[in-house]
């Protein structure tokens, strides 16, 4: 009897298929990963336009925010998923084996979440803390944008090269560093530049409102 299952496959243990199961979500989380930090490049480079010039565009602003906003938030829940499924984001004794890059990555991704929150709430909570003269609780408020950014950033930079190396896009360690330096320095440009604008912007909007007050 069992001559004749010999040609059939064993049946995949658990393990096995949640191993399965968490590679298939790794990669749909590297695309999730991609098209997300594509959708913050070009949601930065209108607010890096729109407080430079103070140039609002309603329909813009959602055109480039609502995509972002979506591919971070399934990019969130897919990796959540992929780290639990394989059993290595629960283990608190695998972090020491991890390097300094990952615990940056996985450290960025529980943040963005709620730095995205704060962030689609700055504008409003600025001009009510102008309008009502609590320059201390503006000064915090205007740390908000640039720690998004931060987080958002860092987490692009430390992950990019790992989503095409999971996608299989990416299989030299040399080209990964050269990638890596290419992507840190501009990510590092972005922040510099968004954070010049958002706080030149900020201040330009809010400080008369808040002086005539």
């Amino acid at each position: 009897m069992m001559a004749g299952f010999a040609g059939l496959p064993e049946p995949l243990s658990k393990t096995k298929r949640g191993e399965r199961t968490g590679m298939k979500l790794k990669k749909i989380n590297a695309v999730l990963g991609l098209l997300s930090a594509a959708a913050l490049l070009i949601h930065i480079g209108y607010t890096i336009y729109a407080y430079l010039t103070l140039y609002y565009n309603p329909v813009l602003k959602l055109l480039t925010a609502i995509p972002q906003m979506v591919l971070i938030c399934l990019h969130a829940v897919c990796g959540m998923a992929a780290v639990f499924l394989q059993a290595d984001g629960t283990r608190m004794d695998l972090y020491p084996k991890q390097n300094r890059r990952t615990i940056l990555q996985r450290m960025t991704a529980a943040l963005i979440l709620p730095m995205l929150i704060l962030h689609l709430n700055t504008y409003t909570l600025l001009k009510s803390t102008a309008e009502g003269g609590q320059w201390v609780w503006f000064a915090l408020l205007m740390l908000a944008q640039p720690l998004f950014y931060a987080t958002a950033l860092i987490h692009t930079a430390t992950s990019l090269t790992r989503s095409l190396i999971t996608l299989g896009w990416l299989g030299s360690r040399e080209r990964q560093k050269k990638i890596d330096r290419v992507v840190y320095v501009l990510c590092a440009a972005i922040f510099a530049a968004a954070v010049f604008a958002v706080v030149k912007g900020e201040l330009a909007m809010f400080l008369p409102a808040g002086g005539a007050a």
